[in-house]
C-alpha cells in the first residue's frame, strides 16, 4: 500500500506540468482518482515494461539506455490513456507531457521511496561498542 501511496503522490506532483490534468470536483475524489491512477501505472509497469526492455534490448544498447527514457514515457501515456478508459478524470495530452511526467514520476518516486526506507530502517551504528 505504501508504494501505491508513493506512486499517487509523484503522479500528483507531475499534474503541476503543463499537459497532465487531475480533474475532480473535490479533494477526496482526486485522491481516490490518483491512487487508481497509481494502480494502473503499476500494473501497466509490472506488465508491459518487461516486454518492451525485452523487445528493445538493442535499442536500450544503441542509444545507452536513453531508449528507456521513451518506453517510460510510452507507459506514462498508456497510463493516461485507460485511465480516459475507465472514466478516471486523468490525462496526459501528448508525448512530450509523457515525456517529462515519466521523468518526474522516476525522480519523485525515487526520492520519495528512499526517504521512506531510511525512516523504515534502524541507523546503524558508526562505532561499535564492545
Amino acid at each position: 500500500m505504501l508504494h501505491i501511496a508513493i506512486t499517487a503522490l509523484a503522479v500528483w506532483i507531475t499534474t503541476a506540468l503543463p499537459g497532465i490534468d487531475l480533474g475532480g470536483d473535490d479533494t477526496g475524489t482526486k485522491i481516490v482518482t490518483l491512487l487508481a491512477v497509481a494502480v494502473v501505472f503499476g500494473v501497466v509497469n509490472a506488465v508491459l515494461k518487461p516486454v518492451a526492455k525485452t523487445l528493445g534490448c538493442l535499442f536500450y544498447v544503441l542509444t545507452l539506455g536513453l531508449f528507456g527514457l521513451v518506453v517510460n514515457a510510452l507507459l506514462f501515456w498508456l497510463t493516461g490513456y485507460l485511465a480516459q478508459q475507465l472514466d478516471l478524470p486523468f490525462s496526459v495530452g501528448g508525448f512530450w507531457p509523457a515525456f517529462w511526467g515519466a521523468i518526474v514520476v522516476t525522480i519523485a518516486s525515487s526520492v520519495l521511496h528512499g526517504a521512506t526506507r531510511r525512516l523504515r530502517e534502524p541507523r546503524e551504528q558508526e562505532y561499535y561498542r564492545y
